[in-house]
């Protein structure tokens, strides 16, 4: 069994992203349970979901303290979600802030020092998805980015997801897609 969260803020395509990981197990013959929550999305707001895939799924709710992968669109999101993480599990870090108001109208700090002490507790693996997606082809193929780094931890045929990008991105734009999947994959 894999558990994934993913997590970000509205505008960062992370419904579409959760929506393509759930696909993916479900074609390999997983079975998939997943949600979002997207109510109070906005553009800059939190929203997050989880994946869980495996022999036989009951619920899609992570416990805290039992996910295997975080997939942080955003450093503190990830932050934010990281207390539903096991000890030395991985978490995927986009390096892209994405400040919140009060952050922007200076009465927070971006907090900078907590995101650094992730390290201490999991595998962080930082990656810059749009500088990637751009040398790709396509900077919009950021998630795809992320996306390809996460196949690498899931026992999922790179054809499959290769059928689930092609599916679930426009025509004109799958090419860009499948290179940025290979581009995270092997980063």
């Amino acid at each position: 069994m894999k558990n994934i969260i993913v997590a970000g803020v509205g505008g960062q395509g992370l419904v579409l992203a959760t929506g393509i990981i759930a696909q993916a197990g479900f074609k390999e013959g997983l079975d998939v349970k997943t949600n979002d929550v997207v109510g109070l999305s906005q553009r800059g707001g939190t929203v997050w979901g989880t994946i869980r895939m495996g022999e036989k799924i009951y619920s899609p709710n992570i416990p805290n303290g039992m996910g295997d992968i975080l997939l942080g669109m955003e450093p503190l999101e990830a932050l934010r979600w990281s207390y539903l993480m096991k000890e030395d599990s991985t978490i995927i870090m986009n390096k892209k802030k994405v400040y919140p108001t009060p952050a922007l109208l200076e009465k927070e700090e971006y907090p900078e020092e907590e995101i650094g002490k992730l390290k201490e507790k999991f595998k962080i693996i930082e990656i810059d998805a749009m500088e990637e997606a751009k040398a790709a082809g396509n900077i919009k193929a950021a998630n795809t980015i992320l996306i390809g780094l996460l196949a690498k931890y899931l026992d999922i045929k790179t054809e499959t997801w290769e059928e689930v990008l092609k599916n679930n991105v426009p025509p004109k734009a799958i090419e860009e897609n499948i290179n940025a999947f290979y581009r995270g994959y092997n980063y």
